[in-house]
């Protein structure tokens, strides 16, 4: 009896342990950013092909369900993956097409070598914009990549591979097959709301932020300000803490990630608050009391007669002076 009691606990706390790290995990994975592929299926039927001289292979007709031919969003290319590659190192290229048959070299990614023909991928931070597509440059003429016989598909050629900003048109095409190439986009971020919209200017305020592909976000900033902290709670939260501001006003929130900076929105806004000493010298108790209640103060301890005919002589702090919201001004009558 005393054995099986002394085993309860330590099986407890295993399953703490476990669960505990469950958790961890599961929150790790919410964080990360979500990402759309663009490119091949990366069908596991594909013979290898040499390129036959250095140009640059892309895509122009992928007939599976699901299939992206070109980015559907604005972000970066964050992975890359090819199968039957041979040689290299290669070059993952972005295209875009000027809707007349040519295409403009937009950007490409750093060597990477395969270390066998099966599935290769390689890691990238590549900008992207919603409609271009990907390509993929050799080194030598023997360089090799997969293709795999598909109905429908096709792919073209540029020769020689174009100079990033160059727009060319493709040299020859081939049907019926697609190159093994795909990649990863992770979409820009984008804040839908706020809450709370408001905070005091001494800072301090945490502030929820909802929106869309926030994961893996490097920077959080309130106006120009970086925020104080934040976490990333998932890819469409993210807690911040407002940092301090000199004045009051209105500032748009923004994100950062490998994917670019979220846009202007409607819902981004967040407004620091604060008590401007308003002037109430001169005026009676009522209306000096009031001023200061619509400028974001408080009336503070009052001195000196109380008549209704008694005006403020002096006031503590002075006019213009920018604290906190609820802050208290003192003041004497005359």
């Amino acid at each position: 009896m005393t054995a099986a009691r002394s085993k309860r606990p330590r099986r407890l706390a295993v399953a703490a342990v476990v669960a505990t790290s469950a958790w961890a995990l599961l929150a790790a994975t919410a964080a990360q950013a979500s990402t759309i592929t663009v490119g091949s299926v990366l069908p596991l039927t594909f013979a290898p092909k040499p390129f036959g001289q250095v140009e640059t292979f892309f895509n122009t007709a992928l007939p599976e369900k699901g299939a992206n031919l070109v980015s559907p969003v604005n972000g970066a290319i964050v992975r890359w993956r090819m199968q039957g590659a041979k040689g290299g190192p290669f070059y993952l290229r972005v295209l875009h097409p000027n809707g007349s048959g040519a295409y403009t070299a937009a950007g490409s990614s750093g060597p990477a070598t395969p270390s066998g023909v099966g599935l290769q991928t390689f890691t990238a931070n590549i900008p992207i914009r919603a409609g271009d597509q990907i390509g993929i440059d050799p080194t030598n003429p023997s360089d090799e990549i997969g293709v795999a016989e598909v109905p429908g598909a096709s792919y073209a050629f540029i020769f020689p591979p174009p100079l990033d900003g160059a727009t060319v048109a493709p040299s020859g095409s081939e049907s019926g097959q697609e190159i093994e190439l795909s990649a990863e986009v992770q979409p820009a971020p984008a804040i839908a709301s706020v809450s709370p919209s408001s905070g005091s200017i001494a800072g301090g305020t945490a502030v929820t932020i909802a929106g869309t592909n926030l994961g893996g976000a490097s920077a959080v900033k309130f106006g120009s300000l970086p925020a104080a902290s934040f976490s990333v709670e998932s890819d469409t939260q993210i807690t911040a803490t407002a940092p301090p501001s000199a004045v009051p006003s209105k500032v748009d929130l923004s994100v950062t990630t490998l994917a670019g900076t979220s846009p202007v929105t409607r819902g981004d806004g967040f407004t620091y608050t604060a008590c401007v000493v308003p002037r109430v010298k001169g005026k009676q108790l009522k209306p000096a009391k009031r001023a200061l209640r619509n400028a974001g103060c408080r009336p503070g301890k009052v001195k000196g007669p109380k008549g209704k005919a008694a005006k403020v002589s002096k006031q503590n702090p002075k006019p213009g002076k920018v604290l906190a919201p609820g802050a208290m001004v003192s003041l004497t009558l005359g």
